[in-house]
């Protein structure tokens, strides 16, 4: 089976590679070899490649960008899946999509069910539903997976910002009334193998580990289990100051409110997703355990 990846190069693609490399032979094409912004050369590339599953993991994820540039958040977030979803009818594929808590509205504090009605709070919000209305709406065989506040051991993430803050500050501010959970790439790729085995029912799942917290509980998580592990910081995690979003303005709107009900994705996988501290504690060490991510680790002394 060939399997398309786009995005290969993000958080999400990069892991997707090595998990569905066991289901079949991932083709994972760079930007130099197909530019997901060229309507025309997406479809040359599916016509001359013919993949057997498409896995759309392109997005344009630069929230606040994305209210000065509309068009390119809406190419990719919204044409680039009507278009993926398009060949996938017409040649009986399934389409794997990636969207998230963005597309609701922040108010309340219970979890979202996928059912609820969104509201978008800003352009990446708006132009991420329109790709899942756009793949429900063609009738292609499709697994939309919603998720929140994606981080890896790879790439740019609130994760390794942290840890750099956490080597030159002594205070730092970090937002504490938006309330939602941090998902590891890592499970996002495992649990998308995993419901694709199983051959999961066409339809739109939320994914994301279990628990709530809010981005000043993940940064205080973040900096004690660097602290157990030797990271040499200047940063304390009881010197994270909470702070409203009121008080940390960005051109785009937030959720306050990112929380996913995961009952659905549960009782298809006939499991219980994770629990959000652990995945970060295995996702931290494995970012430490790399070479760039080693060298924060304070020396080991000789006796």
């Amino acid at each position: 089976m060939n399997i398309l990846v786009t995005g290969s190069t993000g958080q999400v693609g990069f892991e997707l590679q090595r998990q569905l490399s066991l289901l079949g032979r991932v083709l994972a094409p760079s930007r130099h070899s197909l530019d997901l912004l060229d309507a025309r050369a997406v479809d040359a590339w599916l016509a001359q490649h013919r993949p057997d599953l498409i896995v759309n993991a392109a997005a344009y994820t630069a929230v606040d960008r994305a209210e000065r540039e509309p068009a390119l958040a809406r190419r990719l977030n919204a044409e680039l899946p009507a278009q993926l979803a398009r060949h996938a009818k017409r040649h009986d594929l399934c389409l794997v999509h990636y969207s998230s808590d963005y597309v609701y509205s922040g108010r309340g504090d219970t979890p979202w069910r996928e059912d609820a009605t969104p509201a978008p709070l800003n352009v990446y919000g708006q132009t991420k539903l329109e790709g899942d209305l756009a793949i429900q709406q063609s009738g292609c065989q499709h697994l939309i997976f919603r998720t929140s506040w994606v981080y890896s051991a790879y790439g740019r993430n609130f994760m390794k910002t942290l840890l750099r803050l956490a080597l030159e500050r002594e205070q730092l501010a970090v937002v504490a009334d938006q309330v939602g959970v941090p998902t590891p790439a890592r499970l996002i790729a495992r649990v998308t193998a995993q419901a694709l085995s199983l051959r999961l029912a066409s339809g739109l799942y939320h994914l994301a580990p279990r628990g709530e917290t809010s981005w000043h509980g993940v940064a205080q998580a973040i900096l004690r289990f660097a602290d157990s592990q030797g990271v040499a910081m200047t940063l304390a995690p009881d010197a994270v100051m909470p702070v409203p979003t009121t008080g940390y303005p960005t051109p785009a709107s937030r959720p306050l409110n990112s929380r996913l009900c995961l009952d659905k994705l549960e009782a298809a996988l006939r499991t219980p997703l994770p629990d959000w501290e652990a995945q970060l504690a295995l996702t931290l060490g494995e970012y430490l355990s790399h070479p760039t991510g080693a060298r924060l680790r304070e020396p080991m002394e000789h006796s």
